[in-house]
């Protein structure tokens, strides 16, 4: 490994739970009310945390507990639970009912859709969030229109297309790519859902990072099940923010001063979080032209503006970093020591375990300033699993983007 393939910055704005930005949306009593709508879905369970005590010991810390989303709703990754309750929330305002009030088996209805008429949503994605968008679609008997960027892997447009959505791979990168769905939208009347935010459209987004909480509150429980009352660290990957804001809004909203250590983790082609925390002036600055990084799910150059200030309140540090460090991760839980179990991540979900692995083994600058030791508690999550299964072997079997030293 080399040093100046990790760039780190301490967050000096960072305030208490509840003194900065607005945590209203991402309450407990919030994440309750999305769990609950969840529930509703005949494949939802949740999904396992796995500890790794071997590991947290090769490391030097306490504990160390990785939430395997490749296991949500069949579909490899989290990403369905954003679009998942986002759709809700549309069609059930479109009915004039609230989100608490109405079950999943209405909203699947021909009633349903007869008193909401033909409703087309659109979106744009690098594979898990559209994919998402579509399955949900098509449980709810709409229909979806997905547009990907540039380079997107063929075989995660061909999971959207199995969905019956319409899905094109384009010439763009992620951020234009956004723009070109929301322009088609608006000129055939249809919805815009994307997990990202900007002046005049924050609402659904909101909804999207929302749905992204019952991730964070079945985690809360199972360390608590597993006798650990809260993680003293948490690392969080992030593209847009969305996921990274929603996660660590409720762990502030649900912790206030016991909140984890939290450290927002990019590539270093797309860190446009990094970047805005790093700027003394407070304010989201993007990435901007292609951003060819092994991490598509975090290949985004624009922070969401719902997130941003969750982010920018909240999170203790940032992290940008060269893409082995995804690949090294993505070995490390797919070969692990002694009895820890065997966890299959893809590139996006195994970003933080390949930097905690390098702060524990040669980062003791950053081991100092995050405070991790022996009584460490840290919780990663695995975002996705093998997503993009050639991709995936390449880098686990192949060593494709090999450590550097």
């Amino acid at each position: 490994m080399n040093k100046s393939d990790v760039d780190f910055h301490l967050n000096t704005r960072k305030q208490t739970p509840g003194k900065g930005a607005s945590l209203e949306s991402f309450s407990p009593a919030e994440a309750a009310r999305v769990r609950k709508y969840h529930q509703g879905f005949r494949e939802y369970a949740p999904t396992p945390l796995r500890q790794l005590p071997a590991l947290a010991k090769h490391f030097g810390l306490g504990q160390v507990f990785v939430k395997d989303e490749s296991k949500r709703f069949g579909l490899n990754a989290f990403k369905v639970l954003g679009g998942a309750y986002a759709l809700g929330r549309i069609v059930a305002e479109r009915l004039g009912r609230d989100i608490e009030d109405i079950t999943v088996e209405e909203l699947r209805q021909p009633e349903t859709r007869k008193k909401v008429g033909d409703i087309t949503f659109a979106t744009a994605t690098d594979g898990n969030h559209g994919r998402g968008v579509a399955w949900t679609a098509q449980q709810l008997g709409m229909k979806a229109v997905v547009y990907m960027p540039k380079g997107s892997a063929q075989i995660r447009a061909d999971n959207i297309r199995a969905t019956g959505a319409e899905c094109t791979i384009t010439d763009l990168n992620y951020d234009d790519a956004v723009r070109l769905a929301d322009a088609t939208a608006k000129k055939n009347g249809w919805v815009m859902v994307q997990d990202t935010a900007w002046e005049g459209y924050e609402d659904i987004p909101r909804w999207i990072m929302q749905g992204y909480m019952t991730l964070g509150i079945e985690a809360l429980e199972q360390l608590r099940d597993a006798g650990v009352e809260r993680p003293t660290h948490l690392f969080l990957q992030a593209g847009v923010g969305s996921y990274a804001g929603a996660t660590l809004g409720y762990f502030a909203a649900a912790l206030g001063e016991q909140c984890p250590v939290t450290t927002i983790v990019e590539p270093r082609l797309a860190d446009c979080i990094y970047r805005s925390l790093a700027d003394s002036d407070g304010k989201p600055h993007a990435v901007t032209g292609q951003m060819p990084t092994l991490m598509a799910g975090l290949a985004c150059g624009e922070p969401s503006t719902v997130a941003w200030g969750v982010l920018r309140d909240y999170a203790t540090a940032g992290i940008s970093c060269e893409d082995y460090f995804a690949a090294n991760g993505m070995r490390i839980l797919g070969s692990p020591l002694a009895d820890d179990p065997k966890i299959i991540s893809g590139e996006s979900g195994a970003v933080t375990t390949g930097i905690l692995e390098y702060i524990a083994t040669m980062g003791d600058d950053i081991k100092e300033k995050l405070g991790l030791g022996p009584d460490s508690r840290v919780l990663l999550i695995s975002t996705e699993g093998d997503t993009s299964p050639e991709l995936y072997r390449d880098i686990v079997w192949h060593g494709k983007y090999p450590d550097r030293s």
